[in-house]
C-alpha cells in the first residue's frame, strides 16, 4: 500500500480546546468564541484539500509556532526562535482541538509527532500520512 502525504499550514496561533459546559450553548464565553473562530479558520484551510478518512491515517503530526511576547527584548526573542514553547496552551488541548476540528471520529488516529516551538509568524503546520485510496 502506498502512503500519501498531505501538508497544510493554518496561520495564527493555535488554540487549545477549552473545557465546555452546557452553559456555553447560550452564555458564550470569550474563550469558547475564540475556539470556534479558530476551528472555522482551520476548516477554511482544509477545504482546499482532500482530507483522508480517519481510519486510513497512519500518522498525523503537527508543529505549533508561537510568537514571543512583545515585552521580550530583541535579544531574548531571537534566542527563543526554534526552541521549545513550554507555556499554555497545553499540547494535549491543541491536539484535541485539531482532531475534533478535522474528524468526527478520531479514535483511529494513533500515531504522530507533536511539537510546540517559538517562531514567527504564529502558525500551525500539519502533516498527515495516510494510505492512498484503492480504485
Amino acid at each position: 500500500m502506498n502512503l500519501a502525504t498531505l501538508k497544510f499550514t493554518v496561520p495564527g496561533a493555535p488554540i487549545g480546546a477549552p473545557r465546555m459546559t452546557q452553559r456555553d450553548r447560550w452564555a458564550k464565553r470569550p474563550c469558547v468564541l475564540r475556539y470556534w473562530a479558530w476551528k472555522d479558520s482551520v476548516r477554511a484551510v482544509v477545504s482546499n484539500h482532500d482530507l483522508p478518512d480517519a481510519d486510513s491515517i497512519v500518522r498525523l503530526s503537527w508543529t505549533a509556532y508561537f510568537e514571543p511576547p512583545p515585552s521580550w527584548s530583541k535579544k531574548r526573542r531571537a534566542a527563543a526562535m526554534g526552541t521549545i514553547h513550554r507555556s499554555k496552551p497545553d499540547r494535549d488541548n491543541i491536539d484535541k482541538a485539531i482532531l475534533d476540528t478535522l474528524f468526527e471520529q478520531d479514535s483511529g488516529i494513533a500515531a504522530g509527532t507533536i511539537q510546540k516551538l517559538w517562531g514567527e509568524p504564529a502558525r500551525l503546520e500539519v502533516v498527515i500520512e495516510a494510505y492512498e485510496a484503492q480504485n
